[in-house]
């Protein structure tokens, strides 16, 4: 069953993109009109985040999110068979000079990202890295036959895959020398059970993984932030951004993690609708573990 539904999902995938949106605007419809899926959860989201703002601006922030998100589903499948041509097209990058001067340091590179749209269009970076190795750090599933076929789109232009459970024993094998950068998603809410850093994100208490942070600062990695702003439908541009410690010297314990998420919630205040927003990312509460 498995090979054949990879089998059709993967001939839709070879449709055009102007196609493809037929198929974003029928699931818009859907989810946006009919189900409306996770309707409370994203709206609870955005009343919490923008309290200043109206209900009827929350409302066009909630409806451009469906928007946002139904192309997001149809350019993942469009990943599946995508050429790098036509995604050098689509997904164009600035800045890459962060990287350059990383490894003229002689050091690794970390990149961290939030869940912006389109984050599974990073496939194409290898190309224009001008450090060696590009490793996508990612979540397993738990189907193996899907977890096999989501990391070969992945790795179709060279990323290197990392499972993050092996992640740790990795970057820590890897010589500090320059010849890898890593890709972090680094806005994911923690299992109960990891729950150990609590963070301001849109002034509200948040629990979120450090553990990437420990290697950076253990290894004496450099830390970039992704900005990817989606330009028009299809279309994204990323900018990559230095982070640096405010001493200059050395980052100190939760400074990247408090840098990062300030420079997300303020990207993602640019463009409100351009976020994961049905994601349930508050759904602990910092007194619980008190």
């Amino acid at each position: 069953m498995n090979t054949v539904f990879y089998f059709i999902i993967y001939q839709l995938s070879r449709l055009p993109l102007s196609v493809l949106y037929w198929f974003a605007d029928f699931l818009y419809f859907l989810l946006y009109t009919v189900i409306g899926y996770r309707r409370n959860v994203i709206k609870n989201n955005l009343r919490n985040c923008f309290p200043e703002k109206s209900e009827q601006e929350i409302n066009q922030i909630y409806k451009d999110f469906y928007r946002y998100f139904t192309d997001y589903l149809v350019e993942t499948l469009k990943a599946f068979s995508i050429t790098q041509e036509e995604l050098d097209q689509r997904h164009t990058f600035s800045n890459m000079e962060a990287f350059a001067e990383i490894k003229a340091e002689g050091r690794n590179a970390m990149m961290m990202n939030g869940h912006v749209f389109n984050w599974e269009w990073y496939i194409n970076l290898g190309k224009y890295m001008p450090i060696d190795n590009t490793c996508a750090v990612y979540h397993k599933v738990k189907n193996p036959f899907w977890n096999e076929k989501i990391n070969l789109i992945r790795e179709r232009f060279g990323t290197i895959t990392i499972d993050m459970k092996d992640v740790l024993r990795f970057m820590m094998k890897a010589p500090n020398n320059g010849s890898h950068v890593f890709l972090f998603v680094a806005d994911q809410s923690p299992k109960k059970s990891a729950v150990h850093f609590w963070t301001k994100f849109f002034n509200q208490d948040t629990p979120a993984f450090n553990g990437f942070e420990k290697i950076a600062i253990r290894k004496n990695i450099g830390v970039v932030y992704c900005k990817t702003e989606k330009i028009k439908r299809g279309y994204y541009h990323t900018t990559f951004e230095r982070m640096y410690p405010a001493d200059g010297v050395q980052f100190k314990e939760n400074e990247i993690v408090e840098q990062f998420f300030t420079k997300l919630e303020n990207h993602i205040k640019e463009d409100p609708a351009n976020w994961l927003w049905s994601h349930k990312r508050w759904k602990y509460k910092k007194e619980d573990f008190q």
